[in-house]
């Protein structure tokens, strides 16, 4: 069964999704297994990946990078994710906060921080959750004062991306107090290796264990007021203007990992018996998976949509990324939950990729912000 065709996708994003098919199945899905069972950081894996430009894709030529657009990335994404979410969050998340500095920074920002992650010499994290708040942007409470030439960082950041082995981080900072909220926040480029950064790796997640995040901590941690990345207070508005592209990227991975689970939950029972026949000879069986398929569809053509809206930059584009990001996040869910049911028993091993699946699902539905609060969005936006 082959879910993830290029018909009717954009010529621009062909020639991409048929290199990155061709990574994942080399490179990927053999390691996933492997990966997944230690919970290992994919080092191994990273130069292919440099080799085969899928490292910092989105960075511009000029910095090294291919510059992909949106309807390319979605093209990846997808293809990757199919594959194992662990894996391809650990090596498509070299670069994240990378597109921040190339929205937003300096030149001579762009000149020091950019050319390295496509070169897979540095990489990137943002650090934007905390402990107590996740989803709440005017409620985070790490704070930066200016002292003389210098910003002094103090609080704490939680699930963040590449924390511990990043060569930088993106960080999301309290820098006011006026009546707005919406002004009272900035973006600050931490390199890791300043006094005061202290992080350490969260452990034993259930899922995407490939990729790697941490819980840092900022003890009166000094980078330089030249590191401020666009405008002091400015930083709410940057952030949302960056979500809008990574929450249909985020819909790519849960169109990816349902592929995954639907093409799982179809190869099973049409090989399994029970009863003298096929499993899949069995109505109800069938019926689920005509159920994944609808689903499936449904999430994949809002997703590209959803993409097709952002590049045209409608007013109400982030509406369309909210909305494929919880269509497409929920609908991996219910298909792994389905794959699992339809695999018996066999959907507890840990040795099955629909186990994977349903354990790698339930990610995509918090990061870039959980999907209660992109209903709220949703509803806003429709007004």
């Amino acid at each position: 069964m082959e879910l993830l065709t290029d018909v009717g996708l954009p010529e621009e994003a062909k020639q991409i999704k048929r290199e990155a098919r061709e990574f994942a199945q080399e490179y990927i899905a053999p390691n996933a297994a492997e990966y997944f069972n230690s919970g290992k950081y994919p080092h191994e894996l990273v130069d292919p990946a440099v080799e085969a430009g899928f490292v910092g894709k989105g960075i511009s030529e000029e910095y090294g990078g291919r510059g992909t657009s949106l309807i390319e990335d979605i093209a990846v994404h997808e293809e990757f994710f199919r594959a194992d979410a662990g894996l391809s969050m650990a090596l498509l998340g070299r670069a994240f906060g990378a597109s921040m500095i190339e929205l937003f920074g300096t030149d001579e920002q762009k000149d020091r921080y950019l050319p390295p992650i496509p070169s897979g010499e540095e990489f990137s994290g943002g650090a934007i959750s905390e402990p107590e708040t996740g989803s709440d942007l005017t409620g985070m409470e790490t704070a930066a004062e200016r002292d003389g030439d210098e910003w002094i960082i103090t609080g704490e950041k939680y699930w963040i991306g590449n924390g511990v082995d990043a060569d930088w981080v993106v960080v999301y900072a309290k820098t006011g107090d006026g009546e707005n909220p919406y002004e009272n926040y900035s973006l600050i480029i931490v390199p890791t290796d300043v006094d005061g950064y202290d992080a350490e790796e969260i452990p034993a997640k259930m899922s995407m264990r490939a990729s790697q995040q941490a819980h840092i901590v900022f003890d009166d941690c000094r980078v330089p007021t030249e590191n401020l990345l666009g405008d002091e207070g400015e930083g709410f508005r940057m952030l949302t203007e960056f979500f809008n592209e990574g929450r249909i990227s985020v819909a790519a991975h849960g169109v990816g990992l349902a592929a995954a689970a639907v093409e799982e939950a179809w190869a099973f029972v049409h090989d399994r018996e029970e009863f003298g026949k096929t499993v899949s000879d069995f109505q109800s069986v069938q019926h689920d998976l005509a159920d994944m398929r609808l689903e499936f569809e449904s999430a994949r053509a809002m997703t590209w949509r959803a993409a097709r809206m952002a590049e045209a930059d409608v007013d109400d584009a982030s509406a369309w990324a909210a909305m494929a990001k919880v269509k497409a996040t929920e609908v991996a869910a219910e298909c792994a939950q389905t794959g699992v049911k339809l695999h018996g028993g066999r959907g507890i091993l840990n040795d099955r990729r629909i186990t994977r699946v349903y354990r790698d699902v339930r990610a995509p539905m918090i990061y870039e912000g959980v999907n209660d609060i992109q209903r709220d969005l949703i509803y806003k936006q429709s007004k």
